[in-house]
This record gives structure tokens, C-alpha cells and sequence, in this order.
């Protein structure tokens, strides 16, 4: 870690006020959350409290990379426009002086707000080992004073086996008998990735309760960011593993997300499927939250640890967005996700377009810009003979372009951006295996200056990439080989044309 600065909350806080004030809002997405200033990744403290939508980040306000980790913080009334508030953690305790790490928040029966969140320290110099302990902090939901007992949990609160280096990602939930309970990702010394529980019955004095899930080999080897919830009379986990191996075009090599889905008896967890929980490149650490009228919300860090460092991303200010909200439920055994509908109430005008034939390069007069939405239908112009490939570029101007593809015979669909404006060979494509349903697809593309989330077949799997390109790049163009019917509407968001 960089000792360029002096790690107090109160120099944070004046900083990001400074730094961040300088800032274009026009250099920003319109409606995905980024950081003050400087670098964000994790979403963090995920939570609904005194009538308002809470969302800390890791965040380092000094510069647009990893190190120093803080906790930012921003607020909203309704997922989609985000207040800033002053940083709620700096790494300014010896037991979290190196960071403090990712964590949750809950409400406490005295109305205060807990977050828990993993400090860690470093012992034997620049070199030496980094342990990883879980802290706590308490506040009114702008100022948190963090507690005097900390760490609330130790190296030697973990069973045997387990590495001190890394345990961390603390998620708290309420149980409905009484009491508190957290899952935190460990792992064994053979680098396996376990999911941990604790119990508390006032949320500060928490105690080993048994392993949740753990690594078989099958996903990676470190699981990071876990979150464990019930939706539509399952059992869901959702984790981060970190060097995955692919398996087919389920999951991709490197940095990932799985859903595990079965169901938790009380001592262990039964996994009965398991998914990707996003099939492009850009997506990560996702928490979920349950709102007041009870629906499923998630929201992800979208971005990649092996693409966070390409060039073109250092000349902007900031680094780092979250994903749209995205409301969660399961049909025919799978994870299914969908924008959050807060975003309807922001749509303007509508262009809408019905059995557009496409056969070769098209463009459709008012299907462009970089802040829209979008709902395609493409089916085959002969049943008997389907098309062999769809291709809808975006972002696009004279010198650059982003894609999304689908071959109907082989059942993909890509997204591609190595045309976006990067000068370096990082992820430029992603494949994802969809439903063989004769050549036809619905996909709902959100856009938001320099991101693209698609929703395919009614939100059966997801696709997520950030992009670099100017956000003056409107175009939209389509292309096929083969004839195509294509349905699309198209809505402006947030007034911007």
C-alpha cells in the first residue's frame, strides 16, 4: 500500500469533496453509480435504512487505482440517482491499516446502523503477510464510529486448516428466530475456497457456527463476496471465485460469478443447480438486498479484475461503476434477473419499428444514442431457412464500434469491443450459450454512456460489458447474413438524446 497520504477519515472526506467537485457530470454515467473520485470496486453495505437506499463501495478517493481502501458511500430513493455522502471508513486503526475490505450493514434493534466490514493489517514489513479480521462500526447513516472491541473476529476464531490471509466479506442477515448470523469466504491451505457462518444474538459478540458451502474444485479456488439468501422457496449463494477454469461457455477463466441453488437445512447447504450469475465481461462482488415491498434486488461491481488496469481508463478521473439494480427471481430452476422497474418511469420518447426485414447493413432512422433502452425480437424471415448471424453495432462513429452478435445455428451470442478505443489485448469478447429456440431471441439492451447490460430471452442470463468509447458515438447500426425480422423499440432515458 502507498504511503502517500495520511490515512485519517477526515482528510478522506475533505479530499473526495475537493477532487470530486472538479469533475464533469457529463464525464459520468447518467444513472450507474461511480466513485466521488478515484477508484471504486466492491459493492458494499447494501442496505435500506430510514427510508433510504444505502450503497458503500471500496474506494480509494486518491487515485484511480486499487490501494488505500476506504468505504465510499452514496444514498438514493430509488436505485437509479445517487446522492454522495461523506467516505464512512478509512484504513486509520492499527487492526485495519492496511484496508478496510468489503462488508454489509443491517439496521440494530436501537434504530443505529452496523456495518461489518474485513481490516486488515500487515506484520513483517512490505513483504510480509496481510491478516484479515472482521470489524465492525456503528453510526447514524452518515458518521460511523467503529468499535471499541474491534476485531469482533480473529485468526483464531477460524477452524483449523484455514488461512489467516484470507478470510474476509462478511454478510449479515437478521434470523427469524432472533439474533444475527454472517457467512464469510475463507480458505483451506490447498487454496479451496470455504463459506463460513457465524451467530450473534446482539450483532457485536459473534461465535463459529459450521461451513456453509466450500470449494469442491469444480469453481475456482478463493471464493470472495459471498451472499446467502431465500427467493421463491429456494436457497440461493451467490459468490465471487477467483481463478476459474472455464467450463464450457457456463463459466469463464479467471475472475467469476456462480449461483448455487438448493437449499440450507439448518447445518449444511444442498446445492441442487448452479450458474454463471453474469455471462460477459464485465461483472463482479455482487450483494443483494430485499426492499420494503419485498422484492430481490442485486447489484454488482461492473468491471473485472482482469480488466480493470487497460489502457484508455487512466485519462478518466474516476474508475469503476456499478451495474444497473437488477430484481432477481427463478423459473424452470434457474436464476433469472430483469432490470429494475424503477427504470420505466424514466423512459422518454419511444421509437418503435415491427417486421423491419434485415438482409445485409441497415440503419433505422432515430435508433441511436448512448442512454437508452432497448427491447429487439429477432426471428428467422423464412422459417425453413434461418439466418446465420446478427450483428447490432453501438457506441458507434466513424472510428470505433462495439458489437453484440448471435449465430443462431451454433445458439451463441458475443459481445465484442475490441474496436471500443483500448490500445491493449485485454478481454475484448465473451460467448454465451442460449436457448436453441429456432433462431429467434428477445434481447433488452441498456445502455448508459459507457456500459452495455443485455438481458437475453426475458432475463434467463445476462451479459455485461463496460466500454471506453467517447459517449458522443451514437451510432447504431445492424447487419445480417441471411434475412431477419427484427422487432425493436427503442426509449430515450433520463431526457438524453
Amino acid at each position: 500500500m502507498k504511503k502517500t497520504v495520511e490515512h485519517s477519515l477526515l482528510f478522506a472526506r475533505v479530499y473526495e469533496q475537493v477532487a470530486g467537485g472538479d469533475i464533469p457530470r457529463e464525464s459520468r454515467p447518467v444513472f450507474h453509480l461511480t466513485p466521488l473520485t478515484g477508484w471504486m470496486n466492491d459493492p458494499n453495505g447494501f442496505s435500506y435504512y430510514h427510508g433510504q437506499y444505502h450503497l458503500f463501495y471500496q474506494y480509494n478517493p486518491y487515485d484511480t487505482e486499487w490501494d488505500a481502501m476506504h468505504w465510499g458511500h452514496a444514498v438514493s430513493h430509488d436505485l437509479l440517482h445517487w446522492t454522495y455522502l461523506p467516505a464512512a471508513l478509512a484504513p486509520d486503526a492499527p487492526y485495519d491499516s492496511f484496508g478496510c475490505f468489503s462488508g454489509s450493514a443491517m439496521e440494530l434493534p436501537n434504530g443505529k446502523q452496523l456495518l461489518m466490514y474485513t481490516g486488515v493489517r500487515q506484520e513483517g514489513g512490505d513483504k510480509g503477510y496481510e491478516y484479515q479480521t472482521q470489524c465492525l462500526a456503528v453510526g447514524d447513516g452518515k458518521d460511523y464510529t467503529k468499535y471499541e472491541k474491534n476485531p469482533v473476529l480473529d485468526t483464531g476464531d477460524i477452524p483449523e486448516g484455514l488461512s489467516p490471509y484470507d478470510f474476509r466479506d462478511p454478510k449479515m442477515w437478521r434470523k427469524p428466530e432472533g439474533g444475527f448470523r454472517c457467512v464469510v469466504g475463507a480458505r483451506r491451505k490447498d487454496k479451496r475456497g470455504v463459506l463460513l457462518l457465524f451467530d450473534s444474538e446482539t450483532g457485536f459478540d459473534w461465535k463459529y457456527a459450521g461451513i456453509l458451502a466450500e470449494n469442491d474444485g469444480r469453481f475456482g479456488l478463493m471464493w470472495e463476496c459471498p451472499d446467502f439468501f431465500p427467493l421463491d422457496g429456494k436457497d440461493l449463494i451467490f459468490v465471487s471465485p477467483q481463478d476459474m477454469l472455464p467450463e464450457g461457455f457456463e463459466y469463464h477463466n479467471g475472475n467469476g460469478t456462480v449461483c448455487l441453488i438448493g437449499k440450507f437445512d439448518g447445518k449444511q447447504f444442498i446445492e441442487e443447480h448452479n450458474q454463471a450469475i453474469d455471462y460477459g465481461i464485465d461483472f463482479y462482488a455482487p450483494q443483494t438486498i430485499q426492499t420494503p415491498d419485498g422484492r430481490r434486488v442485486m447489484i454488482g461491481w461492473m468491471q473485472n479484475w482482469d480488466t480493470c488496469k487497460t489502457t484508455g481508463y487512466e485519462e478518466r478521473p474516476w474508475i469503476g461503476q456499478m451495474s444497473i439494480p437488477r430484481e432477481l427471481f427463478l423459473k424452470n430452476g434457474r436464476l433469472y434477473q430483469q432490470p429494475i422497474r424503477e427504470l420505466a418511469q424514466y423512459r422518454g420518447r419511444k421509437i418503435e419499428y415491427k417486421d423491419v426485414l434485415l438482409d445485409g447493413k441497415k440503419e433505422l432512422k432515430g435508433i441511436e444514442g448512448r442512454v437508452v433502452e432497448m427491447d429487439i425480437t429477432l426471428r428467422p424471415a423464412d422459417a425453413g431457412n434461418p439466418f446465420r448471424k446478427f450483428t447490432m453495432r453501438f457506441a458507434q462513429n466513424e472510428k470505433y464500434h462495439s458489437d453484440l452478435s448471435f449465430w443462431p445455428y451454433e445458439s451463441w451470442l458475443q459481445i465484442d469491443r475490441k474496436f471500443s478505443g483500448s490500445r491493449r489485448a485485454y478481454i475484448h469478447q465473451r460467448r454465451c450459450l442460449v436457448a436453441d429456440r429456432q433462431g429467434e431471441i428477445h434481447l433488452h439492451v441498456v445502455m448508459d454512456r459507457f456500459s452495455v447490460e443485455v438481458f437475453i430471452n426475458d432475463g434467463e442470463q445476462v451479459m455485461t460489458a463496460t466500454i471506453l468509447t467517447d459517449s458522443d458515438a451514437r451510432g447504431i447500426s445492424f447487419e445480417t447474413d441471411g434475412k431477419v425480422l427484427m422487432d425493436i423499440t427503442k426509449y430515450t432515458l433520463f431526457d438524453e438524446e
